[in-house]
């Protein structure tokens, strides 16, 4: 491949990329993950856990991310071979962008699944399918889905078309005006519902059980699983915020915008958690339903509540909000390089890139029909990808990135970089060299472990 004239694209302003980096951060993870994992272990202890680890390993990896980024104003295999360059260090650094290209394929071709049941989600919403059903026929409303090959690549493929037409149009005409639409978008929607769960009777025992620690319930595997969704939650070790970071100008202050798209991405899921949590207690369900709160759980809820159909159309909407910010950031550093190495314009590069994530997709939607028999290591092709992904490469590709900002570049460069004052990038740097990385390593061997 040979590199071709060409001229890196800018976010037109600080408001912007903090809309597009929030937009990447807030995903599946906010809106499904986040709630059933609050489920799971016991609300407000697990929320506590998690604050901190967002601010200790999260927040030091971000920073490092945008600042390679913006050093390296290429694409994330280009940027790491140009730093690693002139700083006389091993080329084997640019390892760490191979390796979040690759993830962020491999994510994306399932999360467009996934995205997909939301799609379908909002049909089943808006024409009314929820109205009345029992548990037993929600049930068996998801598991039609799953059980139709045909019916889950429709969705999936709609979801990647929808996913490319935004990538296609570039940092300006896609990326910006998408992210300036689908966020403030989202944050309605969400307002919307949080303010129906207030409506219910069981506000109070939502805020409750979000908000106030049970500290019985912080296990070892609790503890683990905060400091775990704290990494992922930020679209970190997948290429994203590195890419997003070679748009960023020399004036944008990394450090303050890095903590303003923690907050607003911290406040999202929690909002969701909000948005959920007093619909299921005032109807009597599980809390710590897991993965099934979202696709199973929610909908026996909107069948049966008044106003369920504009409420259940509406909670899907925004989910599918929520997936395709996060996809279109997915699919941006793997079209940022073809763009960059190939002789392919922009649409190409995002046409290459769809396609070839659509086709490694149909293993995602075959492996809950057709080839639910066929299990490498025991795995369905879902659960593999996810495992490798999110168990192997996205901690190995963040525990390079944290140590190879926070021990192999100047310490001097770095901190002009981050504009941070010496206080603050004293307690950056502590958290870069030894927090951060201690705090990934362990994640990466107990993921391993479970």
């Amino acid at each position: 491949m040979t590199n071709k004239p060409h001229s890196h694209a800018q976010w037109s302003s600080r408001i912007a990329f903090m809309l597009a980096a929030v937009g990447s951060s807030v995903g599946l993870g906010n809106i499904w993950k986040f709630p059933y994992m609050t489920g799971e272990s016991g609300g407000g202890a697990f929320v506590l856990v998690y604050l901190v680890c967002i601010l200790l390993i999260g927040l030091p990896i971000l920073m490092s991310e945008w600042l390679l980024g913006r050093l390296g104003q290429k694409n994330p295999i280009s940027t790491m071979s140009r730093i690693a360059g002139r700083l006389k260090r091993s080329q084997a650094w640019v390892l760490i962008g191979v390796g979040g290209i690759l993830a962020a394929w491999l994510i994306l071709s399932f999360y467009s699944v996934i995205g997909g049941w939301a799609l379908a989600y909002v049909r089943y919403g808006a024409s009314a399918t929820f109205t009345g059903l029992d548990g037993d026929s929600v049930g068996t409303l998801f598991s039609d889905l799953l059980a139709s090959p045909g019916t889950l690549l429709a969705w999936h493929s709609l979801f990647m078309v929808l996913t490319i037409a935004i990538v296609a149009g570039g940092v300006a005409g896609g990326l910006e005006r998408a992210s300036k639409i689908l966020m403030p978008a989202l944050v309605v929607l969400l307002a919307v519902l949080v303010g129906y769960a207030a409506t219910t009777g069981s506000f109070g025992e939502g805020f409750d059980y979000l908000f106030r620690p049970d500290f019985t319930r912080l296990t070892g595997d609790v503890i683990l699983a905060a400091m775990g969704h704290a990494f992922f939650t930020l679209s970190l070790g997948m290429g994203i915020m590195m890419a997003y970071g070679s748009y960023l100008s020399d004036d944008v202050n990394i450090g303050r915008t890095a903590m303003t798209v923690v907050i607003l991405d911290t406040i999202i899921a929690l909002a969701a958690g909000m948005a959920i949590f007093p619909i299921v207690f005032a109807d009597g369900l599980d809390p710590a339903a897991g993965p099934g709160l979202i696709f199973q759980t929610l909908p026996l809820a909107f069948g049966n509540m008044s106003g369920g159909v504009l409420f259940g159309t509406l909670f899907f909407v925004l989910l599918v909000f929520a997936a395709w910010t996060s996809a279109i950031s997915l699919l941006e550093p793997i079209v940022e390089w073809l763009e960059e190495k190939t002789p392919l314009s922009r649409l190409q590069s995002a046409l290459v890139a769809g396609a070839a994530t659509w086709i490694l997709g149909i293993a995602t939607v075959l492996s809950f029909n057709d080839w639910s028999a066929f299990t490498p290591f025991g795995m369905t092709m879902f659960d593999l990808l996810d495992y490798v992904t999110s168990k192997i490469m996205l901690p190995l590709t963040g525990l390079a990135t944290i140590v190879f900002v926070g021990w192999f570049m100047g310490r001097d460069e770095v901190r002009a970089q981050l504009n941070m004052g010496s206080t603050a990038f004293a307690w950056w740097r502590f958290s870069a060299r030894f927090i951060a990385p201690i705090g990934v390593a362990i994640v990466f061997v107990w993921g391993l472990m479970h």
